[in-house]
Parts: structure tokens; sequence; C-alpha cells
């Protein structure tokens, strides 16, 4: 008689994302578009990281609100709570008690090398806070508490990787096969997309109103803003991001957003003038956003139904987070509860 395997398991991911403001279309582009195609052949857990977000200063009833919009959206872009784990970090209570436990595992020097501190501490200069020194440590917790394998980085977050990897190690060290030490994930697909006023730097939400499209802006706001785009003098559409920055980023979003090739475009509009190439981005940036916008409204108008996926998104990751915090918790030598 033979004998049927069982299904391999799948590789687990996780990605975390702040609720401090709106995600921008680079937010969307680079990486949240892509998160849907991930469900089927990974494991996937998305959490709304709200704890994070207190290094900084907040209002409460705009925490809050930007807390269950961003559920919202997740679910807009597609998200499936059957087939991921959506919840508030807040609302599963290992987190902060693994951040204290490999805080205890960290090294003062590791976390003074980190650059995001410096480049934080020089915009909060007036709340230098130790959340703010030590949250790579909560972060690498974040991770290491779901034994994740996988975690989408970008390029400023490769450095909290590779911490989140010494400290697993070094754990592993001390008390062997505890952590599974997690990989980069580097989607297959995605684009760089850059601030409209400065497209030197990456498009970010910390940014003046004008410098990004927000994936909630309304129609008539995202054409101003790309209407007001920087481009340069030289009335020519082509694909240059070294000589021309601000006309490659539209170009790129164009491409990102139409699936059509960036060279393709640029091609197809030659002769016409940088009016007609920002008319093209903006109405291709109101046909992506407006079903993701009709979804998130639905949405937010079924509070109860929010509640039913949060709260069942908690209860998931608390069962996974509760087996890893157990095991170090045991191994360490504390008298279980």
């Amino acid at each position: 008689m033979e004998q049927t395997q069982a299904p391999a398991r799948k590789q687990r991911i996780l990605s975390g994302i702040q609720p401090s403001g709106t995600p921008t279309l680079g937010n969307y582009i680079g990486a949240m578009r892509n998160w849907k195609l991930l469900e089927d052949e990974y494991d996937c857990l998305y959490m709304i990281a709200d704890l994070h977000a207190i290094t900084v200063r907040q209002e409460p009833a705009k925490l809050r609100a930007q807390s269950i919009q961003l559920l919202a959206l997740l679910l807009a872009i597609g998200l499936a709570p059957e087939k991921n784990v959506l919840f508030f970090q807040s609302h599963v209570r290992q987190h902060a008690e693994m951040g204290w436990l490999l805080n205890c595992f960290t090294y003062m020097g590791e976390m003074s090398r980190m650059t995001q501190f410096k480049d934080k501490s020089a915009k909060h200069a007036d709340n230098i806070n130790c959340g703010l020194f030590t949250y790579p440590v909560l972060m690498a917790g974040d991770i290491l508490l779901y034994q994740a394998n996988l975690v989408p980085v970008g390029q400023d977050q490769t450095q909290h990787l590779e911490i989140c990897r010494d400290i697993a190690n070094r754990v592993n060290g001390l008390y062997p096969g505890v952590f599974t030490v997690p990989q980069g994930y580097y989607p297959k697909v995605g684009a760089r997309v850059m601030s409209l006023q400065d497209p030197t730097r990456k498009m970010s939400k910390s940014d003046p109103d004008d410098c990004f499209i927000g994936i909630l802006d309304t129609p008539d706001a995202v054409r101003r803003k790309v209407r007001r785009a920087v481009t340069d003098s030289d009335a020519q559409i082509r694909f240059d991001p070294e000589n021309k920055p601000g006309v490659s980023n539209l170009l790129s979003i164009l491409s990102a957003l139409t699936g059509e090739d960036v060279h393709a475009i640029a091609e197809s509009m030659s002769g016409k003038g940088y009016g007609d190439l920002k008319n093209a981005v903006a109405e291709a940036c109101v046909e992506t956003l407006t079903p993701i916008q009709d979804r998130f409204n639905q949405y937010m108008s079924d509070k109860a139904y929010l509640e039913s996926v949060y709260r069942t998104g908690a209860e998931r990751a608390g069962k996974m987070a509760e087996r890893t915090l157990s095991k170090l918790m045991k191994k360490i030598g504390f008298i279980a509860r």
C-alpha cells in the first residue's frame, strides 16, 4: 500500500507596515501590489506595526484611525484574510516580550551603528528615545517569533535584516534550534518610484504632500500633483535616469502601472510634450487607484467585519508567536507559566 507524503510546509513570509500616514503609490508599486501574488505560494503574515510607530510621538485618535484604515487598505488591495494572517502588532503581546529578551542578546555597539537611528535622530532631535535606538531589536523579534524564512526588504532595511540574522545566530549558538535564520526576499517585479519634486530621492509619505501620491488621493489631487511634477527644460521624452530623472520617474510610473516597456512608452510619445506624458501618468494612476479606493470605502463602512479580521488574525498570530517565545523562555531558564 502506497504511503502518501504530507505536503511540504510552505515557506513563511512576514511583512510589517507602520500606520504612520497613508501608503504612497511608491509603496503600492514597489511592494504592496506584489503581496497578493504571494498568498498561494507562501505562508504570509502581514503585521500593522503600531508598536514601531510610537518611537515618534503620535496623536492617539489619529494612530487608531490610521491603524484601522491601513487594515482596510490591505484588504482593498486584495489580501484575503483566509489565506493571509492580518493583525495589529500590539494585539500580540509576545512582540513586546520577545523584544525585551532579545535586547539582552544585542550589543550597544551594534545598535549605535544603525544608520536609520542616526537619520531619525536628526529628524526628531527633541525625542531621541530608547525605543528609537532599540527598535531594530523589536523588528528582529517580529521576524523571529514566527520562524519566518523570508522577509521582503528594501535597500533601507537590509541593515536591520542583517542584525536580525546576527541575533538569531547568537541565540542559536547558545540554545541550538530556537530560531529560523531568515533570508531577504527580493520581489521579481517592482519599480523604485521617486519623489515628484526631487526625483533623486525615493517617494516617501513623510515628505511634503506635493512630493508623493497617496493611495487614497482623490483623482483631482493625483492630477494636480502629477501636473506639478518636476521635469526639465530639454522637452524630449526619453528614459535617461541620470540626465533626466524627473521625466524618467514619470515614465517608470507609467510603465509599472500599464505593464508596457519603459523604452517603448518613451518611443510612442516621441514628438509629444511633457503635458501629454503627465496626462498619461495621471490617468494611469487614477485608473489603478479608483477600484482600490472603492473597496477601501466598502470595508471602512463595515467596522464589525474589520474587527472580526483583526481579532482572528491576532489569535492566529498569537498561537504561532507563543510557541517560539515559550521555547526561548524555557531555554533561558524561566519557570513555565
